[in-house]
């Protein structure tokens, strides 16, 4: 089977996308107004763009052509946090999905507590055990298409003291911290065999 991509739907094009590119990890971003509301939504074009500067992105659509609350508040504030949905957020992080109005509180709908981040004027799920706390660094236009790429630069990292690191490094423990990944549709992924395979020797 081979299809030329131009020749796809719309809807066609995110199927094939969604269902091939897996897992992806989830960016339960958090941000504020500057009315002060907060809003919280979960987005799977999600990666890591570099360490030094220490930067993330997300791909943020519109709803309907307008600009879903998440980007707009970005674009205001400059600030927002990436919250990394895990096994037991699973329903509240899927809760917040809805496409609900700017007037609706996704923390309240979704019965979460939320924290002030230190660094940038943002809230983040209280109880998530691993934060990362984002100044907008750079926004990518992605033209001919609904998307707004959004970059951020981690100015803090904030983890749970139950996730434990891998002695004499900074890796995260990942069976600890239990992440959870998109799939399509309405599935996800968890943890499972994690193979370890040292890199060749040249």
């Amino acid at each position: 089977m081979i299809w030329d991509t131009a020749a796809l739907g719309g809807r066609e094009r995110y199927q094939l996308l969604t269902s091939l590119v897996v897992p992806r990890p989830i960016a339960w971003v958090s941000t504020r107004s500057p009315e002060r509301r907060r809003n919280l939504a979960p987005f799977s074009y999600f990666a890591a763009v570099a360490s030094t500067p220490f930067l993330v992105s997300v791909s943020i659509g519109s709803r309907g052509g307008v600009e879903k609350d998440t980007l707009r508040n970005i674009r205001q504030t400059g600030a927002f946090c990436v919250n990394l949905a895990t096994e037991p957020q699973l329903v509240p992080m899927n809760e917040s999905a809805g496409e609900y109005g700017p007037d609706v509180d996704e923390f309240e709908r979704a019965g979460l507590a939320s924290a002030n981040a230190e660094s940038v004027d943002a809230p983040y799920v209280a109880d998530c055990p691993a934060v990362l706390e984002c100044r907008l660094f750079k926004v990518v236009e992605l033209e001919g298409g609904p998307n707004t790429l959004v970059i951020g630069e981690v100015l803090r990292v904030r983890l749970a003291d139950d996730i434990p690191l891998i002695p004499g490094t900074l890796y995260a423990d990942t069976t600890a911290l239990r992440p959870v990944g998109r799939l399509w549709g309405d599935l996800y992924a968890t943890i499972g065999d994690m193979p370890a395979l040292k890199r060749p020797s040249v």
